[in-house]
């Protein structure tokens, strides 16, 4: 047994395993398809994450900020609101609420966070790519930093692509319309501007 072998916290793995099946058995009871298939694409995306884990050695802080996205993202789509707290139409879950009238909604907050982690996430995996080819683990110079943010971005358009998927398969989706998209898109800047200036400054080795 190869005992260097990166590892996941059994915390970690009770944790998630246990919101995504209280997440399956609420979108089946609600005959929720669109969460239905975001599950599936949150089973996908798990699945990478454990073989890219396996090569880059993720740090807890990582892991665990994936997580919790993962948790904000099914509690966005099945937590349920009263209707007073979301727009006019929007179906009355956390994703469409308000949290500043018309400044500020949930789902824009989880767009920082979430591709804020992503960020985080893709400059590990650079540091991890340059310290094997040069045996150096690598400072977080501002264009490794700019290019982790772009990494961030780059995923952040792959789930407006996901989510654009989902309006041409499933009759009702929250998704939103062109003008949802631009926020998206513009609070994933944010948080992958934020993640990478916290990067560089950090510095440390779990970072």
């Amino acid at each position: 047994m190869d005992n260097n072998r990166p590892r996941f916290s059994p915390a970690l793995i009770t944790f998630s395993a246990l919101y995504m099946l209280i997440a399956i058995m609420a979108a089946i009871r609600q005959g929720n398809t669109e969460f239905v298939f975001y599950i599936v694409v949150m089973a996908v995306l798990i699945t990478s994450l454990v073989l890219v884990h396996r090569r880059v050695n993720f740090s807890n802080g990582v892991l665990w900020g994936m997580s919790c996205w993962g948790l904000l993202h099914m509690a966005g789509g099945l937590v349920r609101l009263p209707e007073a707290f979301t727009e006019n139409g929007a179906q009355p879950v956390l994703y469409s609420w308000w949290i500043i009238t018309d400044l500020l909604k949930y789902d824009q907050v989880v767009h920082t966070y979430g591709f804020g982690i992503t960020t985080w996430v893709c400059w590990q995996i650079l540091r991890s790519n340059i310290k094997k080819q040069t045996g150096q683990s690598p400072e977080p110079s501002y264009g490794l930093c700019i290019l982790s943010a772009a990494g961030g971005m780059g995923f952040g358009a792959l789930n407006e692509m996901i989510e654009f998927i989902a309006t041409l398969t499933i009759p009702e989706t929250n998704v939103g319309g062109y003008n949802n998209t631009g926020w998206d898109l513009v609070f994933n800047l944010i948080g992958c501007a934020l993640a990478a200036i916290i990067i560089r400054q950090v510095r440390t080795r779990e970072c």
